[in-house]
């Protein structure tokens, strides 16, 4: 994660569940086996040049498993 989560995720949507994941085989290989779901929320950010921002993050998240691969889809100023 080349980003830090400052404040709390909110607004947080899920849009693909199990087999809807593109990735899921890859997934269950690296993390194991879970209830996947794809994940989207808005949260304020800090970036490796210090701004902070407000950014909508993507990540997957597994049952039992956690958060996994968090990224920024964008940024909203």
């Amino acid at each position: 994660m080349y980003f830090e989560i400052i404040g709390p995720i909110q607004n947080v949507e899920t849009f693909a569940i199990g087999s809807a994941i593109r990735d899921l085989a890859r997934l269950r290989r690296m993390y194991g086996r879970g209830r996947w779901r794809k994940r989207k929320g808005m949260a304020t950010v800090r970036v490796p040049d210090g701004t902070v921002a407000k950014a909508e993050l993507h990540w997957y998240e597994g049952s039992g498993i956690g958060r996994r691969e968090m990224r920024i889809k964008r940024l909203v100023h």
